[in-house]
């Protein structure tokens, strides 16, 4: 537990939302939408987006707060499944700021990892069980 390796990796650049926005895939749950897309790079990538319409800038910087600890866990269960990496999006909803971390790490695991899992067969993901 000595690693002081960053949490995860974030997207920055605008360039790389918009791609993402344009080619990527997307997930609509109750608490964030995520648009992701498998990528050649060494780690997964996250980028948190929250607009003005969720609420104040309190309410904005918990949102992503929520988003960012979900991820975090998330992203360590994903890396022992699959063997693809992915760039992840994720847009803050109005009822995000209300919900807790395990709420939204619940969601993550119920309806983006199924679509990840998938993903990750169709590109030639750790088939080790076919001949």
């Amino acid at each position: 537990m000595g690693d002081f390796s960053k949490r995860f990796y974030t997207i920055k650049k605008d360039r790389e939302f918009r791609y993402l926005y344009k080619k990527g895939e997307c997930c609509v749950s109750y608490g964030f939408i995520c648009y992701f897309r498998a990528t050649n790079k060494r780690r997964n990538r996250c980028g948190i987006v929250t607009g003005k319409k969720i609420g104040n800038a309190v309410k904005r910087n918990r949102s992503r707060r929520v988003i960012r600890e979900a991820f975090r866990l998330f992203d360590h269960e994903l890396a022992e499944v699959t063997g693809k990496r992915f760039d992840l999006i994720f847009v803050a909803r109005d009822k995000t700021a209300a919900m807790k971390s395990t709420q939204i790490l619940g969601t993550m695991r119920a309806k983006l990892r199924p679509l990840l899992l998938q993903k990750a067969g169709e590109n030639g993901g750790d088939n080790k069980t076919q001949p």
